[in-house]
């Protein structure tokens, strides 16, 4: 059962390889995120796939699409924790994984990620808030069609 379902993956990720190169505007797409440290070819197919907007959308609009983006939870007078939730459920799982390969190789993500640690936020918390300048950096670079730069990334 397990090798028939490696077979199964194997043939699912060469058919969105392989409609990824069909179009060359997925194509240059996939190119600029996976020259992003912390996007591979898995995290690119599904931006690709799931998200059509990238590069088109402001920040704000995008992170929302993708759950990222922190939701109040006020009624009158109180005030109570910001929350994330609602979105594309397969985009943020997958750039929670891409953010814990950032952390460790994308320096820009990295000193991010120390900044938010080291003013007190809990990890979990600031794991959510690289996934969200992941997916703004990803935004911005389609948009821009360019690739990634380390020295552009360093005043990010």
């Amino acid at each position: 059962m397990i090798t028939f379902i490696n077979r199964q993956m194997t043939g699912i990720e060469n058919e969105i390889l392989r409609i990824i190169a069909s179009c060359s505007v997925r194509k240059r797409k996939a190119k600029i995120l996976k020259s992003i440290p912390g996007i591979g070819p898995v995290i690119s197919g599904v931006l690709i796939s799931q998200m059509p907007e990238l590069g088109q959308i402001g920040r704000k609009q995008i992170a929302a699409l993708a759950g990222l983006a922190p939701f109040n939870r006020d009624s009158g007078r109180t005030r109570g924790r910001r929350h994330i939730y609602g979105g594309r459920a397969a985009v943020r799982c997958q750039l929670h994984m891409g953010v814990l390969s950032a952390i460790r190789y994308n320096s820009a993500i990295k000193k991010f990620y120390k900044r938010l640690i080291e003013a007190g936020k809990i990890p979990k918390v600031a794991m959510v808030a690289c996934a969200r300048k992941l997916l703004v950096i990803a935004n911005t670079m389609i948009k821009n069609n360019t690739l990634w730069r380390e020295n552009d990334a360093k005043n990010a």
